[in-house]
């Protein structure tokens, strides 16, 4: 492909329809400076600008690249043609920003759901409310990272449940652990009540196990799984 032919031969159709580098840059809503660059063949127009040109001057994409007329009518077929790759092209773009979005999407939700669990004690609020908040924002990346993979939507919403019950796995996990292993009470329990029996028990329900606090406060505090 021969750049300084093309250019030249863009020059010969501007120059055709009495236009300045200006007027054509205002019709094509571009600078008169990547007009000059076109024609000097110092740069070349993406394949979407290449159909307006096209259009524009009611030529064939075959003949801008090749620099020279080569028929009276337009190749329509070469033109659906490019129009289509461009088209792929604008696709793939967009593709690709989704994807960038949800990587750093799912990095930030995955960081968040750490620090809540880091920072926050297992009796505070704050750190189930910023862990899910988190998990939120990690599945919305997560699915923009999937949309572009799997076409099927029945396979995306599939991926994405499978998500939230690993999430939900991990959770319960870190849950048991904090019980078993460290004396801490659960910090996704949905019911927090005090026991009917024992007063000075605090019982946390979770979604697959309940635990017990007993001797809150004191040196003989106590956490364990009942059920």
């Amino acid at each position: 492909m021969d750049q300084v032919r093309i250019g030249s031969f863009l020059k010969e159709l501007r120059k055709e329809k009495k236009l300045t580098q200006e007027n054509l840059a205002e019709q094509l809503n571009v600078s008169a400076r990547t007009i000059s660059r076109w024609e000097t063949g110092s740069n070349m127009p993406d394949i979407g600008m290449l159909i307006e040109i096209a259009d524009f001057y009611d030529v064939s994409i075959p003949e801008i690249i090749d620099g020279e007329r080569k028929s009276e009518d337009m190749n329509q077929e070469s033109k659906n043609t490019a129009v289509k790759m461009a088209e792929y092209s604008r696709n793939e773009v967009k593709n690709g920003k989704q994807k960038a979005v949800g990587y750093l999407m799912s990095a930030f939700g995955i960081f968040t759901i750490i620090s809540a669990l880091a920072i926050f004690p297992n009796e505070s609020s704050w750190g189930s409310v910023y862990s899910i908040l988190g998990s939120a924002v990690f599945i919305t990346g997560f699915y923009l990272i999937i949309k572009s993979v799997l076409i099927k939507r029945s396979f995306r919403i599939l991926s994405v449940v499978g998500c939230v019950i690993l999430l939900a796995g991990v959770f319960t996990v870190s849950d048991y652990i904090a019980v078993t292993r460290f004396n801490q009470v659960p910090r996704f329990s949905g019911v927090i009540s005090y026991s009917s029996e024992n007063p000075d028990e605090i019982v946390y329900k979770t979604l697959f196990f309940t635990a017990v606090r007993k001797n809150a406060g004191t040196e003989y505090e106590q956490v364990e799984i009942v059920r």
